[in-house]
């Protein structure tokens, strides 16, 4: 399969490049947004091209396909994985594995539906996919805009399908950019009108990374630019932060900025307010640091964050 046709069945990117030696590279954010993020800090310029809830989905009949893959930066050590009609079969975690090298997955036979997910804490190109039968591109629902830290990026589970994002996109078959940024806040500078890309629905999920300030004047600046770029009939969902058991001396005041967030969306008649303490339970087992949700908590997270979607008719 050529780069050209790969990209045909690459979900997640908003453009490519290809390298001089074949390797194609997927982004999810504009050039001027990348070069916003290098004009900043490292840790999120880093993020921010890294593979981020990217997949490769087709429709197929065959039962073998291979890829050749290539590293370029590591934040933490997820994985490659596959599934099969919405089950995962395989698994092949990064600490296991080259900083380049070839991944096989196996299939049973007959028809299904494949979906391989990509690193999501992790920069990895692709290039020489490969299978023994004719590969299709499903069919996709809404276009989704999601923005927000590293609970959205995908840290925390330390398993690419396990990011509470993938989980609503196998809930609710998205075409998805994923936009989180591990470490990120609201910030309006990094909202940028991205030529020839018109989401249908945009999620914000952020603040865990700010819930401190005493200031709301950044919160009230994002919506007001994310309205300004989008307009105010797409429909936009505020998901406030999840619960932090790692300051619990904090939490009053993570109570009142959640409260603030709360109100100063809802001042807008496109934007819907889901309330992230009631998303996962408050206790140790749900989160790997009690921060951020481990495999547990972030399918309990997508679940739960399904149906608010659902009931609020999102």
């Amino acid at each position: 399969m050529t780069n050209q046709e790969l990209r045909n069945i690459y979900f997640g990117a908003y453009s490519f490049s290809e390298t001089e030696d074949g390797w194609l590279q997927a982004f999810q954010y504009s050039q001027p947004q990348m070069d916003y993020f290098k004009g900043g800090l490292d840790f999120w310029y880093d993020r921010c091209i890294a593979t981020t809830a990217k997949t490769l989905e087709f429709i197929t009949e065959a039962t073998e396909v291979t890829f050749e893959y290539k590293r370029i930066w590591l934040g933490s050590p997820d994985s490659f994985e596959a599934a099969v009609d919405g089950q995962i079969t395989e698994i092949r975690y990064m600490k296991d594995l080259q900083e380049e090298g070839k991944i096989s997955f196996t299939f049973p036979e007959g028809k299904k539906n494949v979906i391989i997910y990509l690193p999501a804490d992790a920069t990895v190109l692709l290039r020489n996919f490969e299978a023994n039968a004719a590969v299709f591109r499903p069919e996709k629902n809404e276009k989704v805009l999601w923005l927000g830290d590293s609970i959205t990026q995908g840290y925390g589970p330390l398993r690419s399908s396990c990011i509470y994002v993938s989980v609503v996109n196998r809930l609710m078959n998205y075409d998805i950019i994923n936009q989180g940024i591990g470490g990120y806040v609201y910030d309006k500078n990094s909202l940028m009108k991205m030529e020839g890309y018109d989401p249908d629905k945009i999620i914000v999920a952020l603040g865990t990374n700010q819930f401190g300030t005493e200031s709301m004047k950044d919160i009230e600046e994002y919506y007001e630019t994310l309205i300004g770029i989008y307009g105010n009939e797409i429909p936009i969902l505020c998901v406030t932060p999840l619960w932090r058991g790692d300051v619990p001396d904090g939490l009053p005041t993570l109570t009142r900025f959640c409260e603030n967030v709360k109100a100063i969306a809802g001042k807008y008649p496109n934007v819907k307010i889901v309330d992230g303490f009631k998303l996962v339970p408050h206790l140790p087992e749900y989160f790997l640091d009690n921060l951020h949700p481990n495999c547990f908590g972030a399918e309990v997270y997508g679940r739960n964050l399904v149906e608010a979607i659902r009931e609020l008719g999102f």
